[in-house]
């Protein structure tokens, strides 16, 4: 990538958090960067694979995401497409905790939620309707293997009485085209820095429907109040300010049109991180597994429109 010179001598150190890539801090003369290179057997106890060139669409990711909100997405250093390797800026943990971090430890920021809301409604707003960009994208078959299979399609096959609700679901997302989306909006994927959010791990990016975005990052609001039950009502206000202010950044179609489709993507979401191919590591007791599972379930079976309802029943819950 030219980035050093072939008799400069550079140290790599493993930095830990990913299942699907090799991650590397590499120290070079003019400060450290990161190094990521994906993987093609991802690291979980599931036989789960995936095509490694996603590794170059993330790169195209952060390169179109960046366009539109700089301060929210790491520079790109250099790409070695042949190898599988990326480098990008690297940014310090004393500076910029991952926001999973912060909400596990009870800094449930309301405020640093709806930034989070708001920069995703600015990237998806910032991509809408552009040929060119979907033209950038064809990852169609990826982002089934590495999302909506061992998600949705697995899901369903651990839980046949809803395989046909689960296999509707998967078909719509499918088939739904609008914005360039990240694939993987998760809180172990922000940085909390002193400019607002910055986005990591892009690889499963793909133009297609914004509800799984929006879906992915709300579903893990609602996980976090199983893991820890005190800060309940905190998660599910902060749930609330990242998708109001999401939302009004929806300019593409009716904004009630993407709620309805997260509202549904919701419980299927919460029921393929108990059952699916990548089950949440945090929730380890089988008392919080029901209670996931069960509500998960029910709103399957009595899919909701809107969002509002969903949290308000799991707050009460």
């Amino acid at each position: 990538m030219a980035l050093v010179s072939a008799n400069q001598q550079v140290t790599l150190t493993p930095l830990t958090g990913g299942v699907s890539s090799d991650i590397f801090r590499a120290e070079l003369p003019g400060g450290p960067v990161c190094i990521k290179r994906a993987l093609g057997k991802l690291r979980v106890a599931a036989d789960w694979r995936a095509p490694v060139e996603r590794n170059h669409w993330e790169v195209e990711w952060m390169r179109v995401a960046g366009g539109i909100v700089p301060d929210a997405v790491p520079a790109i250093l250099g790409e070695d497409r042949e190898a599988g390797c990326f480098a990008m800026a690297y940014f310090a943990p004393n500076e910029y905790p991952v926001w999973k971090t912060l909400l596990a430890g009870g800094a449930i920021d309301v405020a640093v939620a709806a930034s989070v809301g708001d920069v995703l409604g600015r990237i998806h707003a910032g991509t809408a309707r552009r040929a060119d960009i979907a033209a950038k994208f064809p990852t169609d078959e990826i982002f089934y293997a590495i999302r909506l299979e061992p998600y949705l399609a697995a899901t369903a096959l651990a839980h046949p009485d809803l395989a046909s609700r689960l296999d509707a679901l998967l078909a719509l997302t499918r088939s739904t085209r609008h914005v360039l989306v990240h694939g993987d909006f998760s809180p172990k994927n922000l940085l909390i820095g002193p400019h607002g959010p910055v986005i990591l791990d892009a690889e499963c990016a793909w133009f297609g429907d914004p509800a799984f975005d929006l879906a992915f990052v709300l579903n893990h609001l609602l996980l976090k109040a199983a893991w820890r039950p005190p800060w309940r009502q905190r998660y599910a206000e902060a749930f609330r300010a990242l998708a109001q202010a999401y939302l009004k950044r929806v300019s593409w179609e009716p904004p009630d049109d993407v709620e309805a489709r997260t509202a549904a993507l919701l419980p299927a979401l919460m029921l393929a991180r108990i059952d699916g191919k990548s089950p949440v590591e945090y929730l380890t007791t089988d008392a919080q597994k029901a209670a996931v599972r069960d509500f998960a379930r029910r709103w399957l079976s009595l899919p909701a429109s809107r969002l509002a309802p969903v949290v308000a029943s799991w707050e009460a819950a």
